[in-house]
């Protein structure tokens, strides 16, 4: 019996330890963007996770909202996973996605990608 007593020890401490990982991961929030230019419009589709763009959600996850900003400019905000930014100039435009809580104070979610608006 005093032989297994080490390993059951090192058992419990590699469970916790995954466990602590595994907690962690899930509680770290991320953006995922796609992005595709139809003519003078951008089609955005975005993977946030850990938080939430509906107000009534109760649950234990965060709440927040995307910012749009086009070439430095704020252009508006959405609280939608997928959205179509219309009437871009002829050009590159650079885009910049950013999650923000309800008072926009930010999450550190940021991507930015660059569009070309065909003639």
């Amino acid at each position: 019996m005093k032989r297994f007593i080490p390993s059951i020890v090192l058992l419990l401490v590699l469970q916790g330890m995954v466990t602590v990982f595994q907690s962690s991961a899930e509680e770290i929030p991320t953006l995922l963007v796609q992005h595709e230019t139809k003519g003078k419009d951008v089609l955005v589709e975005c993977i946030v996770t850990g938080i939430s763009f509906r107000e009534s959600n109760q649950s234990s996850q965060k709440i927040g909202k995307m910012v749009i900003w086009v070439d430095g400019k704020r252009n508006r905000e959405v609280t939608t996973a997928a959205f179509i930014i219309k009437g871009l100039s002829q050009g590159t435009h650079k885009v910049r996605l950013e999650v923000v809580k309800l008072n926009n104070e930010p999450y550190g979610l940021v991507k930015e990608f660059m569009v070309n608006v065909p003639n």
